[in-house]
């Protein structure tokens, strides 16, 4: 099942270059290219639905810390909480302790379901200081969300991390910083499908753009994205050893309530007026 003639080989540098002596991983590119792309398409939104500027500045900040926020806790929380509930400064510092002292690893460990929870906290907040109407909000974010989620999961696959499982099919990836096998390029379906995502919200947009506030385009954001996340996960490897045994390992569990928020989502859209 190892070394397939019609496998690709996948070895590129974690870093293209260095800042001041700080390696600039392939990454944080990619999350910093997702982010200021989501700015540009909510930023165009807001402009487009004529929201005044003062309320659109402060939000790339409260997504920002919101996203990031909420990853590393759900990363450390529901996949390694024995670790991390025993060395809580590495949950908050960029640092693991090692025999050779704290040595800066950045956030290595970031979960989805996290970082969307942590995205919903912080837009409650942005949205009681700025009066906007929270349903009206979701949407817009909604709409630019499968962009960023695309961008991370481009990261990942440049770190060769969150890894499929073996594969004999002609889509076999050899990850050789992990091992010699043929793998699921599992980060790429979940890429391709989350920019089509886009694309389609974005044509449902342009289309029916009077839907805004009625949690429409968070349904489907929501429901596309995570029951996506659902089938794909059975090409994962599994991310963690109580995983090992599980009918459905924990980002299925974690899926399924997003699923149903977001077709519930759309159902009652069909029956609410934008606000």
């Amino acid at each position: 099942m190892s070394t397939l003639p019609c496998s690709i080989v996948w070895n590129p540098d974690m870093s293209p270059f260095s800042i001041f002596g700080f390696e600039i991983r392939y990454y944080s590119i990619c999350w910093i290219i997702g982010l200021l792309a989501g700015y540009y398409i909510m930023k165009y939104l807001y402009k487009t639905q004529k929201k005044e500027d003062s309320l659109f500045e402060p939000l790339f900040m409260y997504c920002f810390f919101g996203i990031l926020i909420g990853a590393r806790l759900g990363h450390c929380l529901f996949y390694e909480p024995e670790y991390y509930l025993n060395n809580i400064l590495e949950i908050v510092l960029p640092m693991k302790q090692t025999a050779d002292g704290w040595k800066f690893i950045g956030y290595q460990g970031l979960a989805s379901h996290g970082g969307t929870i942590g995205l919903f906290t912080a837009l409650w907040l942005y949205c009681r200081n700025t009066k906007l109407k929270f349903a009206w909000v979701l949407d817009n974010i909604a709409i630019t969300t499968p962009v960023v989620a695309g961008m991370i999961r481009l990261g990942n696959f440049m770190n060769s991390e969150i890894l499929g499982r073996a594969t004999d099919g002609p889509l076999g990836i050899i990850f050789t910083k992990v091992d010699n096998i043929a793998r699921h390029p599992a980060q790429l379906y979940e890429a391709v499908a989350y920019f089509i995502f886009f694309i389609g919200g974005w044509l449902l947009y342009k289309k029916f753009p009077q839907k805004v506030g009625t949690l429409f385009y968070f349904g489907y954001c929501l429901a596309t994205i995570f029951t996506f996340r659902f089938f794909v996960e059975f090409v994962k490897e599994v991310q963690v050893d109580f995983e090992q045994g599980m009918a459905l390992n924990m980002g299925q569990w974690l899926s399924i309530p997003f699923i149903i928020i977001g077709v519930g989502s759309m159902i009652y859209s069909n029956r609410k007026k934008a606000e």
